[in-house]
């Protein structure tokens, strides 16, 4: 399962340089002050409990990193208190090498940031060329081929700051939930879905992503045991859909199964150290389980923390995992299509399917929000907002993820869950789909992550931002 927390190293760096009288250029005194002013800035304002720091102090001279020996110190500290990310803070012009020795060592996402050099004397002395200093160590990155990602020159105490902060730490999240993420596949695929195929060789090989295969026969046989194993965690989802939903005729028949088997996924997911599954849906479930449909058992599932993407579509379930990894976990992602366009509003877009939404994105009024069970399957609109809508997908080995953003708008009411969302040019989105290598299958989440997933393909050059819509 993810760890929504990130671990972030904290390198304060200064110039190996010569030593200079305080009030003249470049001094280390200047340097020092501003890395322990940092340093605990950041330690006390941005730590919570999704943000945990490892900071240099003891290491360099006054807690500054200058030179090969001070880098490799950090290095193993940083080994030892196994960190997901590194904040490199020129806090006087830096040292060039030692960042990139620490990056390069590592191997972890990089945020280089040099605070504003707002400190002059009434002589035209300076003690500070922060940003003079982060060109070159950019630059080192730059040939070793180390990803990096950077804040603009601002105050650390400055919303600029504390956003740009906030961003990469989402980042940072995506990277270590990407790498050796585990994807259970149940069943195989719906047999004419060939538009959902994916490689398995090449997701392995390209991102370290293991396909973990469990067929029928086991879910079959896990879920005869699950009414032994698990009653009072399916007499809890019972009352769940019976608490939560107005029920048409034909669902109360169904609701111990559609517990029965969320109670299955789940352990599953526990079984197996399972991040995300795809699973074969409508063509399947019904046939073994004597017509229970597990539309509303994916929602129930997404609401507790375990998502599952419909029709055995591995590259939703990755895009999935990417959106909720860039919410910190705490976002709900929607399993929406594309599917009709909006009869008057040339740019607005049926995001739509059959019933999967988890009931925490339900809209909070209106005629199309009440809460039903139609055949098993959920009736609902999606709340309002702005959303993020983003798929993966390859091409002969080559793979993309197209990142869009929407606005809710009024719509005709129609049946499973879905929302209209409004795009700047929905013409353009249909044309890109239709050039492909993407299907209609989309994932949506609500905020605007477009800058998070593209700062997230830095660090895996097999995986390209397709920024062909605006």
């Amino acid at each position: 399962m993810f760890d929504y927390k990130v671990k972030i190293g904290l390198v304060a760096m200064r110039r190996n340089t010569t030593d200079r009288p305080k009030g003249t250029f470049l001094t280390w005194y200047s340097a020092e002050q501003r890395g322990k002013r940092f340093t605990k800035y950041i330690e006390k304002n941005f730590s919570s409990d999704k943000v945990e720091f490892v900071d240099n102090k003891g290491i360099g001279i006054e807690d500054l990193v200058f030179d090969d020996a001070s880098a490799k110190e950090v290095v193993e500290r940083f080994k030892t208190e196994k960190v997901d990310a590194v904040f490199i803070i020129n806090c006087n012009f830096g040292n060039e090498e030692a960042a990139a020795d620490i990056a390069m060592a590592l191997g972890k996402p990089v945020l280089l940031w040099a605070p504003l050099d707002d400190e002059y004397y009434v002589d035209g002395m300076r003690p500070t060329d922060s940003q003079c200093g982060l060109f070159g160590v950019s630059r080192q990155m730059q040939r070793y081929h180390i990803p990096f990602s950077h804040l603009p020159c601002c105050r650390v105490e400055s919303e600029e700051f504390a956003k740009g902060f906030d961003s990469f730490v989402r980042v940072a999240c995506m990277v270590k939930n990407f790498r050796g993420m585990r994807i259970g596949q149940i069943g195989s695929r719906p047999q004419p879905f060939f538009s959902v195929i994916s490689n398995e060789g090449e997701l392995m090989e390209k991102f370290g992503i293991r396909i973990i295969a469990l067929n029928f026969a086991m879910v079959e046989q896990r879920f005869n045991n699950a009414k032994e194993l698990y009653p009072d965690e399916i007499a809890e989802y019972e009352k769940y859909f019976l608490n939560n939903y107005t029920l048409d005729e034909l669902t109360p028949k169904y609701i111990n199964s559609m517990a029965t088997l969320a109670a299955t996924y789940k352990h599953l997911f526990e079984e197996f150290n399972l991040d995300v599954m795809s699973a074969e849906c409508w063509t399947a479930t019904p046939l073994m389980f004597d017509g229970l449909a597990p539309c509303a058992v994916y929602g129930l599932l997404n609401d507790l923390g375990y998502m599952v993407s419909c029709e055995s579509d591995i590259h939703c379930a990755i895009t999935m995992a990417l959106l909720k990894c860039a919410t910190l976990g705490e976002g709900r992602p929607l399993f929406g299509e594309f599917t009709v366009r909006h009869p008057e509003n040339k740019n607005a877009e049926l995001l739509w399917h059959c019933g999967p939404f988890p009931l925490s994105q339900k809209a909070e009024s209106g005629v199309d929000s009440n809460a039903r069970l139609v055949n098993q399957r959920e009736w609902f609109r999606g709340k309002d907002g702005t959303y993020t809508v983003a798929r993966t997908d390859q091409e002969s080995g080559d793979y993309m993820i197209l990142p869009l953003v929407c606005n809710t708008t009024e719509g005709p009411q129609t049946h499973g869950t879905y929302i209209w969302g409004e795009f700047s040019d929905l013409q353009a989105v249909e044309d890109r789909l239709i050039d492909g290598p993407y299907i209609h299958h989309f994932v949506e989440m609500e905020g605007d992550y477009r800058k998070e997933i593209e700062e997230f393909c830095k660090y895996f050059p097999n995986l390209k931002i397709d920024k062909t819509i605006k």
